[in-house]
């Protein structure tokens, strides 16, 4: 064969490999719009980043693990009973690397894709973006959710070690984890939702949330507030990620951080007031 048939045969593999790839980046794409529905009064959008949030009801659970749940820690410990007086809004999937770019102008994130979730985000950095959305939008209702706010919409009115029940074999249905994830971010509303209509809940990026560390629940607050006493200057991660081992993957799962820190499996979700 000549030179130029060697020369189209290479370009036409090339053009082949960039259209699988190219296929194969496409066939990830979110539910989220899929399940919009305009006419849901459950369901508030940001008028400015469009992101999604899920109406949670008020109510009470037992926040924490029993002594018997498989992969627990101590740090879960003691449960106890939490009274959320008040309903509020929760993001339907964390922050995502577009939204974030709206309000911030940067795209600070390791695993690149507009709706994949942001990561390499700092405590502060996350409070900064809070700041910014309020006063884009002429509110001060945005915030990071308490623990307890979030374990109790994780849980979604469930006791269970995971929401969707014991059974580990329905994992990959909800959850992005080490087994599963190729070692990546995916983009946000690929897996099922929890019961209240939250997804990636349980996986895809560890979520930042409001509270300082403290090695149990002794002396936690009962009405769902944050607990910010002052005594540690570490922050609590939520919700494991594309990085964890299915153990970790739990409802009670809970994680000490530096307030600085940055990593590729760390973001946050989102809560608005009513």
């Amino acid at each position: 064969m000549g030179l130029l048939g060697n020369k189209l045969n290479i370009k036409t593999y090339i053009n082949t490999i960039r259209y699988y790839l190219k296929t194969e980046e496409t066939e990830e794409s979110s539910i989220l719009e899929l399940a919009d529905n305009p006419d849901d009064t459950e369901t508030f959008v940001s008028p400015f980043t469009g992101m999604q949030f899920a109406l949670i009801p008020a109510g009470e659970f037992e926040m924490g693990s029993p002594l018997e749940e498989k992969d627990r820690s101590d740090s879960e410990s003691p449960v106890h009973k939490v009274k959320i007086n008040n309903s509020f809004y929760l993001g339907k999937s964390a922050v995502t690397q577009k939204q974030w770019k709206k309000i911030m102008g940067n795209n600070p994130s390791y695993c690149k894709g507009e709706d994949h979730p942001v990561e390499m985000i700092s405590w502060n950095e996350a409070q900064e973006f809070v700041i910014k959305l309020n006063e884009m939008e002429g509110t001060d209702k945005y915030r990071l959710p308490s623990e307890a706010e979030w374990e109790y919409a994780c849980r979604a009115g469930t006791q269970t070690r995971c929401f969707f029940g014991e059974d580990e074999a329905k994992l990959d249905e909800y959850v992005w984890h080490a087994g599963n994830s190729g070692d990546k971010t995916h983009v946000i509303g690929c897996k099922k939702p929890n019961p209240w209509g939250l997804y990636d809940i349980n996986g895809n990026v560890w979520e930042w949330v409001q509270d300082e560390w403290h090695e149990n629940y002794n002396g936690a607050p009962s009405d769902g507030s944050a607990w910010e006493d002052g005594s540690n200057s570490g922050k609590i991660s939520r919700g494991c990620s594309w990085l964890c081992e299915t153990g970790l993957c739990r409802s009670a799962g809970r994680f000490k951080r530096k307030t600085e820190s940055r990593l590729a499996n760390l973001g946050f979700r989102l809560l608005k007031e009513l």
